[in-house]
């Protein structure tokens, strides 16, 4: 044997462990966790899946969802902030965590979403919307604006509670417009509609979700939206109507921890993007109504935390509730 050929053998060999160490290390190669901070059955919960489902069928890996409710999604959250940065645990979160609760409650947040967490993309977008009776006075959002103006303080306006994205709407429309609503503030839950439909409040502003029923039945309408929705085209924007912004809206999206290595990255952008662009996922949910599938790169949901942030913050310390 030459000498040539020990040294040929060997290079062989330590190719052939270069390749098995590479394909060892490619992602990904074992199932994923999704982190859902919210409780089986609520929306997201049901979003989260049907795109785990398919972010799965994507990377040709098991994507299992983990709920973990508790503190307005800060607890679920968290646990992918503090997570491994190998791209294995992941989180399908929403606007209530990464915007609203560290502006009304920072206290409660022990970590900051604009350098914390890794933006993968935007999926689902929630609207909100103002709501009057079928049978009041106003048929248009202009005649309501009209009438507030003559009536400072007299149209009651419920919400799901203070420092909630539909009071930050109220008080965005009261700086738009130049009217004064009395807000009242509930804790949730259905009692923001019945107080409207048993008549002890005037409007209310919340996902049309909860408005959509009644409106087939004909004992509510909507005057005005935050997102155009396909099945209701003659519910105005703000912006339609000459304003210089719109209403927020509330979202989920899916981040990963920061720190991520730019080939897990790449990996999980373009996965992301494909599961969220699937049409008969967006048929589904959006048959659910009251929601919009609308794919957001992770440089538009990185923006829109930050504008979010800094007007909500705005807001909070114009109405007191932050200084």
């Amino acid at each position: 044997m030459s000498t040539r050929q020990p040294i040929v053998f060997i290079v062989c060999l330590i190719l052939f462990f270069c390749v098995l160490t590479s394909q060892a290390e490619q992602y990904p190669n074992r199932p994923i966790q999704l982190i859902v901070p919210n409780v089986p059955g609520s929306i997201m919960d049901i979003t989260g899946r049907m795109f785990a489902e398919e972010l799965g069928k994507i990377l040709g890996t098991q994507v299992i969802v983990i709920n973990k409710p508790g503190a307005a999604m800060i607890v679920g959250t968290e646990a992918v902030v503090r997570s491994k940065k190998d791209g294995y645990t992941l989180a399908y979160t929403g606007s209530s965590a990464i915007v609203y609760t560290r502006v009304t409650n920072p206290e409660t947040v022990p970590f900051n979403p604009e350098k914390d967490l890794e933006p993968l993309g935007l999926h689902v977008l929630i609207p909100q919307a103002i709501a009057v009776q079928e049978n009041s006075p106003w048929k248009t959002f202009n005649e309501l604006v009209d009438y507030v103006k003559k009536n400072p303080g007299k149209v009651r306006v419920s919400t799901i509670g203070i420092g909630s994205t539909s009071h930050f709407n109220l008080e965005i429309i009261q700086s738009l417009t130049g009217t004064q609503f009395t807000h009242v503030p509930f804790k949730g839950g259905e009692a923001v509609i019945t107080a409207l439909l048993g008549g002890h409040v005037e409007a209310s502003l919340d996902a049309p979700g909860k408005f959509i029923p009644h409106v087939r039945g004909g004992k509510l309408r909507m005057l005005l939206i935050s997102k155009k929705m396909q099945d209701y085209p003659n519910v105005p924007t703000a912006t339609e109507l000459g304003y210089k912004q719109d209403m927020l809206t509330a979202w989920l999206a899916v981040f990963g921890p920061s720190g991520l290595s730019e080939e897990v990255k790449k990996v999980l952008v373009s996965a992301v993007e494909k599961a969220i662009k699937n049409q008969d996922i967006k048929a589904k949910i959006e048959k659910m109504e009251g929601y919009v599938v609308d794919y957001k790169s992770p440089e538009e949901l990185r923006k829109l935390i930050k504008e979010e942030y800094e007007r909500a913050n705005e807001i909070a310390i114009k109405i007191g509730i932050k200084k």
